[in-house]
Protein backbone atom coordinates (compact mmCIF):
# COMPACT_ATOMS: atom_id res chain seq x y z
CA UNK A 1 0.00 0.00 0.00
CA UNK A 2 2.80 2.29 1.08
CA UNK A 3 4.42 1.59 -2.24
CA UNK A 4 1.29 2.44 -4.45
CA UNK A 5 1.27 5.59 -2.46
CA UNK A 6 4.74 6.62 -3.27
CA UNK A 7 3.70 5.43 -6.71
CA UNK A 8 0.83 7.96 -6.94
CA UNK A 9 3.12 11.08 -5.24
CA UNK A 10 5.60 10.37 -7.40
CA UNK A 11 3.19 10.33 -10.51
CA UNK A 12 1.57 13.91 -8.68
CA UNK A 13 5.18 15.04 -8.24
CA UNK A 14 6.14 14.71 -12.42
CA UNK A 15 2.84 16.05 -13.22
CA UNK A 16 3.27 19.60 -11.38
CA UNK A 17 6.57 20.16 -12.70
CA UNK A 18 5.35 19.32 -15.82
CA UNK A 19 2.46 21.90 -15.34
CA UNK A 20 4.88 24.52 -14.00
CA UNK A 21 7.20 24.16 -17.04
CA UNK A 22 4.30 23.94 -20.02
CA UNK A 23 1.04 24.49 -17.80
CA UNK A 24 1.03 28.51 -19.32
CA UNK A 25 2.03 27.79 -23.17
CA UNK A 26 -1.17 24.80 -22.64
CA UNK A 27 -3.45 27.79 -20.76
CA UNK A 28 -2.91 30.45 -23.63
CA UNK A 29 -2.72 27.69 -26.60
CA UNK A 30 -6.41 26.70 -24.98
CA UNK A 31 -7.65 29.90 -24.79
CA UNK A 32 -6.43 30.99 -28.08
CA UNK A 33 -8.03 27.52 -29.62
CA UNK A 34 -11.13 28.51 -27.83
CA UNK A 35 -11.42 31.68 -28.59
CA UNK A 36 -10.79 30.83 -32.34
CA UNK A 37 -13.86 28.69 -32.29
CA UNK A 38 -15.96 31.62 -30.19
CA UNK A 39 -15.18 34.03 -32.60
CA UNK A 40 -16.04 32.09 -35.77
CA UNK A 41 -19.23 30.87 -34.33
CA UNK A 42 -20.13 34.38 -33.09
CA UNK A 43 -19.10 35.15 -37.09
CA UNK A 44 -21.39 32.47 -38.64
CA UNK A 45 -23.98 34.26 -36.45
CA UNK A 46 -23.34 37.82 -37.81
CA UNK A 47 -23.21 36.92 -40.60
CA UNK A 48 -26.69 34.96 -40.79
CA UNK A 49 -28.34 37.90 -39.12
CA UNK A 50 -26.57 40.81 -41.60
CA UNK A 51 -27.92 38.48 -44.28
CA UNK A 52 -31.37 38.24 -43.16
CA UNK A 53 -31.12 42.20 -42.55
CA UNK A 54 -29.72 42.86 -46.15
CA UNK A 55 -32.84 40.07 -47.30
CA UNK A 56 -35.06 42.42 -45.36
CA UNK A 57 -34.38 45.59 -46.60
CA UNK A 58 -33.88 44.37 -50.50
CA UNK A 59 -37.85 43.22 -49.82
CA UNK A 60 -38.41 46.55 -48.56
CA UNK A 61 -36.98 48.32 -51.80
CA UNK A 62 -38.70 46.03 -54.09
CA UNK A 63 -42.13 46.44 -52.31
CA UNK A 64 -41.41 50.24 -52.71
CA UNK A 65 -40.15 49.78 -56.71
CA UNK A 66 -43.38 47.99 -57.31
CA UNK A 67 -45.41 50.47 -55.60
CA UNK A 68 -44.11 53.26 -57.31
CA UNK A 69 -42.67 55.04 -54.25
CA UNK A 70 -38.75 56.03 -55.60
CA UNK A 71 -37.81 57.32 -52.46
CA UNK A 72 -38.93 54.52 -50.05
CA UNK A 73 -36.67 52.61 -52.65
CA UNK A 74 -34.26 54.87 -52.86
CA UNK A 75 -33.59 55.20 -49.45
CA UNK A 76 -33.75 51.08 -48.76
CA UNK A 77 -30.86 51.10 -51.63
CA UNK A 78 -28.83 53.80 -49.11
CA UNK A 79 -29.00 51.31 -46.07
CA UNK A 80 -27.97 48.25 -48.45
CA UNK A 81 -24.80 50.38 -49.20
CA UNK A 82 -24.21 51.69 -46.59
CA UNK A 83 -24.75 48.81 -43.57
CA UNK A 84 -24.95 45.73 -45.84
CA UNK A 85 -22.15 46.28 -48.73
CA UNK A 86 -20.90 42.77 -50.32
CA UNK A 87 -23.94 41.12 -49.50
CA UNK A 88 -25.64 39.66 -52.22
CA UNK A 89 -28.83 41.56 -51.62
CA UNK A 90 -26.92 44.46 -51.80
CA UNK A 91 -25.96 43.51 -55.51
CA UNK A 92 -29.00 43.24 -56.50
CA UNK A 93 -30.50 46.07 -54.96
CA UNK A 94 -27.89 47.98 -57.17
CA UNK A 95 -29.26 46.16 -60.63
CA UNK A 96 -32.93 46.96 -59.20
CA UNK A 97 -31.59 51.05 -58.72
CA UNK A 98 -29.81 50.92 -61.85
CA UNK A 99 -33.25 49.76 -63.70
CA UNK A 100 -35.84 52.29 -61.71
CA UNK A 101 -33.17 54.77 -62.64
CA UNK A 102 -33.01 53.85 -66.74
CA UNK A 103 -36.70 53.78 -66.52
CA UNK A 104 -36.68 57.25 -65.67
CA UNK A 105 -34.00 58.19 -67.64
CA UNK A 106 -31.89 59.47 -65.17
CA UNK A 107 -28.52 57.59 -66.86
CA UNK A 108 -26.40 58.79 -63.94
CA UNK A 109 -27.93 57.48 -61.87
CA UNK A 110 -28.11 54.69 -63.08
CA UNK A 111 -24.58 54.08 -64.31
CA UNK A 112 -23.73 55.24 -60.43
CA UNK A 113 -25.76 51.95 -59.28
CA UNK A 114 -24.35 49.41 -62.02
CA UNK A 115 -20.69 51.12 -60.99
CA UNK A 116 -20.76 50.27 -57.12
CA UNK A 117 -22.12 46.68 -58.17
CA UNK A 118 -19.41 46.59 -59.94
CA UNK A 119 -16.60 47.79 -57.71
CA UNK A 120 -18.32 46.36 -54.08
CA UNK A 121 -19.90 43.25 -55.62
CA UNK A 122 -18.99 39.97 -54.09
CA UNK A 123 -20.96 37.58 -56.47
CA UNK A 124 -19.05 37.38 -59.61
CA UNK A 125 -22.30 36.46 -61.35
CA UNK A 126 -23.51 39.39 -60.31
CA UNK A 127 -20.81 41.73 -61.10
CA UNK A 128 -20.95 40.09 -64.71
CA UNK A 129 -24.68 41.65 -65.09
CA UNK A 130 -23.44 44.76 -63.81
CA UNK A 131 -20.80 44.92 -66.36
CA UNK A 132 -22.79 44.14 -69.30
CA UNK A 133 -25.55 46.35 -68.61
CA UNK A 134 -23.16 48.90 -67.15
CA UNK A 135 -21.67 48.16 -70.29
CA UNK A 136 -24.77 48.74 -72.91
CA UNK A 137 -25.32 51.93 -70.76
CA UNK A 138 -22.22 53.35 -71.27
CA UNK A 139 -22.52 51.99 -75.38
CA UNK A 140 -26.19 54.20 -75.14
CA UNK A 141 -24.04 57.30 -74.24
CA UNK A 142 -21.52 56.91 -77.04
CA UNK A 143 -19.07 56.54 -74.31
CA UNK A 144 -17.75 53.80 -76.15
CA UNK A 145 -14.25 53.68 -74.81
CA UNK A 146 -15.48 53.54 -71.33
CA UNK A 147 -17.83 50.52 -72.50
CA UNK A 148 -14.89 48.34 -73.71
CA UNK A 149 -13.09 49.32 -70.35
CA UNK A 150 -15.51 48.43 -68.68
CA UNK A 151 -15.90 44.70 -70.63
CA UNK A 152 -11.90 44.28 -70.31
CA UNK A 153 -12.27 42.52 -67.45
CA UNK A 154 -12.59 38.62 -67.24
CA UNK A 155 -16.17 37.18 -66.22
CA UNK A 156 -17.36 33.95 -65.57
CA UNK A 157 -17.09 31.19 -68.60
CA UNK A 158 -20.87 31.44 -68.95
CA UNK A 159 -21.14 35.48 -69.19
CA UNK A 160 -18.16 35.36 -71.94
CA UNK A 161 -20.18 35.08 -75.02
CA UNK A 162 -22.74 37.88 -74.35
CA UNK A 163 -19.19 39.74 -72.83
CA UNK A 164 -18.25 39.36 -76.77
CA UNK A 165 -21.45 40.23 -78.36
CA UNK A 166 -21.86 43.48 -76.56
CA UNK A 167 -18.20 43.96 -77.28
CA UNK A 168 -19.16 43.34 -80.91
CA UNK A 169 -21.71 45.74 -80.82
CA UNK A 170 -19.82 48.80 -79.19
CA UNK A 171 -16.53 48.36 -81.91
CA UNK A 172 -19.43 48.03 -84.37
CA UNK A 173 -20.76 51.53 -83.75
CA UNK A 174 -17.49 52.93 -83.79
CA UNK A 175 -16.97 51.57 -87.12
CA UNK A 176 -14.47 49.05 -86.64
CA UNK A 177 -15.68 46.35 -88.65
CA UNK A 178 -13.16 43.83 -88.71
CA UNK A 179 -12.58 44.01 -84.62
CA UNK A 180 -16.55 43.53 -84.44
CA UNK A 181 -17.03 40.88 -86.22
CA UNK A 182 -13.75 38.81 -84.43
CA UNK A 183 -15.83 39.60 -81.24
CA UNK A 184 -19.17 38.29 -83.12
CA UNK A 185 -17.58 35.02 -83.93
CA UNK A 186 -15.99 34.92 -80.33
CA UNK A 187 -19.69 34.97 -79.19
CA UNK A 188 -20.99 32.55 -81.64
CA UNK A 189 -18.65 29.89 -81.26
CA UNK A 190 -18.98 29.66 -77.58
CA UNK A 191 -22.38 29.84 -76.98
CA UNK A 192 -23.66 26.64 -77.09
CA UNK A 193 -25.92 25.98 -80.39
CA UNK A 194 -29.62 25.56 -78.35
CA UNK A 195 -29.28 29.25 -76.64
CA UNK A 196 -31.50 31.36 -79.11
CA UNK A 197 -29.72 34.21 -78.91
CA UNK A 198 -26.95 32.68 -80.50
CA UNK A 199 -29.20 32.99 -83.68
CA UNK A 200 -29.09 36.90 -82.99
CA UNK A 201 -25.24 37.07 -83.04
CA UNK A 202 -25.41 34.97 -86.35
CA UNK A 203 -27.72 38.06 -88.15
CA UNK A 204 -25.50 39.79 -86.63
CA UNK A 205 -22.23 38.34 -88.33
CA UNK A 206 -24.54 37.86 -91.55
CA UNK A 207 -25.45 41.55 -91.44
CA UNK A 208 -21.53 42.47 -91.29
CA UNK A 209 -21.21 40.28 -94.65
CA UNK A 210 -20.07 36.94 -92.29
CA UNK A 211 -22.34 34.49 -91.94
CA UNK A 212 -20.59 31.82 -89.68
CA UNK A 213 -20.41 28.40 -90.91
CA UNK A 214 -20.99 25.95 -88.16
CA UNK A 215 -17.48 23.79 -88.08
CA UNK A 216 -18.96 20.51 -89.10
CA UNK A 217 -19.85 22.01 -92.23
CA UNK A 218 -16.44 23.55 -92.63
CA UNK A 219 -15.01 20.15 -92.28
CA UNK A 220 -17.22 18.79 -94.38
CA UNK A 221 -16.15 20.94 -97.17
CA UNK A 222 -12.63 20.90 -96.53
CA UNK A 223 -12.99 17.01 -97.18
CA UNK A 224 -14.53 17.53 -100.82
CA UNK A 225 -12.26 20.47 -101.59
CA UNK A 226 -8.97 17.87 -101.20
CA UNK A 227 -11.20 14.78 -102.85
CA UNK A 228 -9.30 14.08 -105.99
Amino acid sequence: MATYDNEQQEQLEQFKHFWKQYGNLITWVLVLVLGAYAAWTGYQYWQQKRGQAAAGLYEEMDRAVTGGNADKAAQAFADLKKDYAGTTFAAQGALLAAKVALDQQKTDEAKAALQWAVDEGKNPDLVAIARLRLSGVQMDAKAYDEALQTLSVAVPAEFAPLADDRRGDILSAQGKKDEAVKAYRAAWDTMPPEVEYRRFIEGKLTALGQAPVPAAAQTSSAAASSAP
